[in-house]
């Protein structure tokens, strides 16, 4: 591979679509596993939650491999936008998309700005679950095979006990549904795979995906709050 395509935009934007769908694959394998919050007794997110720790190296693996795509889309995304702003100094009066209806709006519009807050959120995010109190500070329950683990679900719902930690978490799921609106198009448009006949169809899609994701994601902190 020629280092002048590696160092073009053209092949940033092909990583970019790649890490983007990798990592809106994580988003609804994450929103799957958050599910289990709802069953009251905690049992079955714990054990969920016990067997990815207990992966050991491999989820230390996955994690960085992870952090590294979140890291690479992000520092790229923000790159690309600054080259073509400096390209595109002027902003044009009406921004129109090749081959259809305009993709341009609120969402595109500020993918830098919605990108770059969920960067932000993830590692907060982590920090305060990943390392949140464990079996050392009595967070234990047992599973139904009798083993102890970390009581994860008690520290979730504990945390979406706190209002503003609701209002913070649902604010967040809103930017990440305003992100991946034009996100999921984007992917696959930097990937090749939109055409005149698919754009529209892909662009719906991945909006009602986006919506669903966001929601079904925010709904949960709403839930432990209200009915827990």
């Amino acid at each position: 591979m020629k280092k002048e395509y590696v160092s073009s935009s053209v092949f940033k934007k092909f990583v970019m679509g790649a890490t983007g769908l990798a990592l809106l694959g994580f988003v609804i394998t994450h929103l799957l596993g958050n599910l289990l919050l709802y069953k009251k007794d905690g049992t079955a997110f714990n054990d969920y939650a016990n067997k990815l720790a207990s992966l050991g190296g491999l989820l230390y693996a996955a994690e960085i491999g992870l952090l590294a795509f979140f890291l690479y889309h992000a520092f790229t995304g923000i790159r690309l936008a600054l080259m073509a702003k400096e390209a595109k100094p002027i902003k044009y009066a009406v921004k129109k998309s090749k081959g259809g209806e305009s993709k341009w709006g609120l969402a595109s519009n500020n993918m830098i700005i919605s990108g770059s807050a969920l960067l932000l959120f993830v590692v907060l995010h982590v920090l305060h679950f990943k390392f949140g109190p464990g079996i050392n500070e009595g967070y234990v329950t047992a599973l139904s095979d009798g083993t102890e683990v970390r009581d994860l679900q008690r520290h979730v719902v504990e945390q979406f006990k706190n209002p503003l930690m609701v209002v913070l978490y649902v604010v967040a799921m809103l930017g990440l549904g305003l992100h991946l609106k034009h996100g999921i198009w984007s992917a696959f448009h930097s990937l090749g795979l939109t055409r005149e006949n698919n754009s529209k169809t892909i662009y719906c899609a991945g909006g009602a995906l986006a919506a669903i994701l966001a929601v079904g994601f925010l709904l949960i902190p709403i839930y432990l709050y209200f009915f827990y």
